[in-house]
């Protein structure tokens, strides 16, 4: 880098890749801090806060009428969030839909959107106003409890975070998406929440575990199943990291005649009504599911859609069952607590953190708020003391001020007063001159005193703070156990267990297709087994798996960290053009990779091994089948191995080959392979270095089939390399291909 001047200007020469690195790294924390991720303390977003605190200067409390939505988002706009008009109205219709947000923060009146997915109506027409539970975020905010800062332009002042009296960032939720980061919080309920604080305030070296007696899981606005069992809850919420399933609440209504129909009351949350109604729609019209007759939706305020099945004989949970398989009945919520510290620093927290942080967030404002109140009472207290001198001395004092030319001075001087208190005799009104008045003052002082004793000792002690905090939630807590409405658990938690009856088949036309993933893990499903002209790969992706197919045929998919998925052809529906991400059919996670994938057949055993040598055989294939989209453990993995042979193993196989990247081959007899359904499995080859290749199950007489280039080549004489179980092996034959791959 060089610089120069010219014309009082200095013009640096940066190379332009670190000049444009700079810059964007500027952006990306500006948008990280200042935009897209929540405050841990009081879990909002700027744009949140500087409505709430916008409608709170417009005097827009619960008790007082309601005013214009456009006027809240000019001041906001206008004052504190130079940002277009339409998102920060968005943003406020948000906060106050009851589908939406658990705990609304906006009162609305007039048309705010519904849970059909209908758009609220302009901001022209809406009115608003604070709730009761919004007051609860402000309280105190004028009491010095939080910093202010100058707006952009400096002409105002905003608060950097609200006083929060309760854990908003749990109890409402957020989302965001920032530069090279993202957030997404689901809701609690708001008495597991405070009752947690409590007990952390108490124990605050808890563990989750424990914490997890208060909080059992997310509380959704709209309701639901949560299917999720305990463990799996409790690793998303030691981690900061994980996802949830919620599906649709339902229930039988009988009807004549031995006729039902099913009722659906509660739906997902974040998935209009509309949305669900119509995919259910197509997979009528497709005949998806042969044995759903048709739906029909009967909502008014309350969610009411029927499920009309073919007839009686039709079982319920099964029709249930493929229906949240293959709509949007069933959703995965995902949870990632990336929020913004006290520290102003984006960074991932498990939900004790969350919590303790929300704690020492309001030790700081009780701190702060006693502080403001010590300061105050003790003014009070020196200007009482000067008005008791006023009693004593109050025909001196009135002669003074009424023929001294500087009345301020001389009184003083001759009772050495403060200028606080010279100031508040001089404006003293004749009418407060009474004795009555004297023993007022007294009192108010003695009380003051008292008060003072108070604030200094809580100041001085963590134990008072924190035991002033643990009455504060106790309020809180009573406050919202009064309105059951509000508080009650709407989400019921009811861990799923494994649904035999999803592996029954219904009748369906079997049909040739093409099943294809692709390197980045899309999925293609095409009809016909010659159709390969139809296969498309967005650029900069290719080829990965490719296999015929039926409709009726399951998928067995095995990723590289050890877990096998199910895959049913026959409920999955595909977008056409470039398919569908795999995620929308199983729950992948991001750092996984799908490595083989093998066709369903029960008659036939499967042959699993890690990188590490170590392996085993799962003797039915049954064992493999998951009825969930998180699929099934089937390979016990340390940290530095993955999953990496996948094989299906003919009945009338009887020997294994081992080989690795030391390229020594190993060849035994499959009976000295151990039969289980999971597990980590025994050493197959002693290896000092490398790891293993591929591994392959073969009929010894027949020999081994291997890929070299675009032809394939037999090796039948394979004596010299038949061994026992976990011996090293030997150089593999002459002319084995050197990727060490079997065919």
């Amino acid at each position: 880098m060089t610089n120069s001047k010219k014309d009082n200007q200095i013009i640096k020469d940066l190379i332009f890749s670190d000049a444009l690195g700079d810059r964007y790294l500027s952006y990306a924390m500006s948008t990280i801090v200042s935009r897209s991720l929540p405050d841990v303390r009081d879990g909002l977003k700027p744009v949140h806060r500087r409505l709430l605190f916008a409608m709170r200067e417009l005097k827009m409390s619960p008790q007082s009428g309601f005013k214009k939505c456009a006027r809240v988002v000019g001041d906001v706009i206008g004052k504190f969030h130079p940002h277009g008009d339409q998102a920060v109205y968005d943003a406020m219709v948000r906060l106050a839909q009851e589908f939406s947000v658990r705990y609304p923060l906006v009162d609305g009146q007039g048309n705010f959107g519904s849970i059909d997915g209908d758009r609220a109506a302009a901001m022209r027409y809406t009115e608003a106003r604070l709730t009761d539970i919004a007051e609860l975020l402000l309280k105190d905010i004028d009491k010095n409890t939080v910093d202010f800062t100058s707006t952009y332009d400096g002409e105002y002042d905003e608060p950097i975070v609200l006083p929060a009296l309760f854990p908003n960032l749990l109890a409402n939720g957020a989302s965001g998406i920032a530069v090279g980061m993202a957030t997404n919080i689901p809701s609690h309920n708001i008495i597991e929440l405070l009752t947690a604080i409590r007990h952390l305030i108490k124990r605050p070296n808890a563990s989750i575990s424990s914490i997890m007696k208060y909080i059992k899981g997310p509380d959704f606005s709209t309701g639901g199943v949560l299917i999720d069992d305990e463990e799996t809850i409790k690793k998303a919420y030691e981690t900061g990291r994980g996802s949830f399933r919620l599906r649709a609440n339902w229930k039988i209504e009988k009807k004549t005649h031995g006729q039902y129909i099913i009722v659906i009351n509660e739906i997902p949350w974040s998935v209009t009504k509309a949305r669900i109604i119509e995919k259910i729609e197509e997979i009528i019209s497709a005949k998806r599911i042969q044995m759903l007759s048709d739906i029909i939706d009967e909502s008014s305020e309350d969610i009411r859609i029927l499920i009309i099945p073919k007839n009686r004989d039709v079982n319920p949970d099964i029709l249930m069952s493929r229906l949240f398989k293959i709509s949007d009945l069933e959703l995965k919520i995902n949870m990632n607590m990336n929020v913004i510290d006290s520290n102003k620093s984006p960074r991932v927290m498990n939900v004790k953190e969350v919590l303790l942080s929300f704690i020492n967030h309001r030790q700081e404002v009780v701190v702060r708020y006693s502080k403001n109140r010590l300061k105050i009472a003790r003014d009070r207290k020196e200007v009482l003391e000067g008005y008791l001198i006023v009693y004593d001395n109050l025909d001196e004092i009135i002669e003074i001020i009424r023929d001294d030319e500087n009345p301020k001075e001389t009184i003083m001087n001759k009772w050495k007063l403060t200028d606080m208190q010279t100031e508040s005799i001089l404006n003293l009104r004749l009418r407060y001159l009474r004795r009555l008045e004297e023993e007022i003052i007294i009192n108010e002082k003695i009380n003051l005193e008292s008060e003072i004793k108070v604030l200094e000792n809580l100041i001085k002690n963590k134990d008072k703070q924190l035991t002033k905090i643990d009455d504060e939630t106790k309020e809180v807590l009573e406050y919202f156990k009064k309105n059951k409405f509000v508080s009650d658990r709407r989400t019921i938690i009811k861990p799923l267990l494994d649904e035999e009856y999803e592996d029954i088949e219904e009748i369906i036309e079997e049909e040739p297709y093409i099943f294809v993933l692709s390197k980045n893990n899309w999925v293609q499903f095409i009809k016909g087994h010659e159709n390969f002209k139809a296969i498309k790969y967005k650029d900069g992706d290719e080829k990965k798996f490719v296999l015929l197919v039926k409709n009726t045929d399951k998928l067995l998919l095995a990723s590289n960290s050890g877990r096998v998925y199910t895959l049913s052809l026959s409920n999955i529906i595909i977008n056409k053009g470039f398919g569908s991400p795999l995620r929308l059919f199983i729950d992948l996670p991001s750092e996984d990779t799908i490595h083989a994938i093998n066709k369903f057949n029960k008659n036939h055993k499967v042959l699993v091994a890690s990188s590490r040598y170590k392996g085993f055989i799962i003797p039915d294939m049954v064992d493999l089948l998951a009825y969930t989209k998180l699929g099934k453990n089937i390979l016990s993995l340390s940290s530095d191995e993955e999953l990496l042979v996948f094989r299906t193993v003919n009945n009338e196989d009887d020997s294994i080959a081992i080989i690795g990247e030391n390229h020594k081959l190993l060849i035994f007899k499959l009976s000295e392979m151990p039969l289980q359904s999971k597990g980590k499995g025994v050493i197959l080859q002693k290896s000092k270095q490398g790891n293993l290749t591929d591994a392959i199950t073969f009929i010894f007489s027949e020999g081994i089939t291997c890929i070299r280039g675009n032809s394939k080549k037999i090796f039948k004489d394979l004596e010299l390399w038949l061994g026992k179980r976990a011996q090293s092996g030997r150089l593999a034959p002459r002319g084995f291909p050197r990727s060490n791959r079997f065919s």
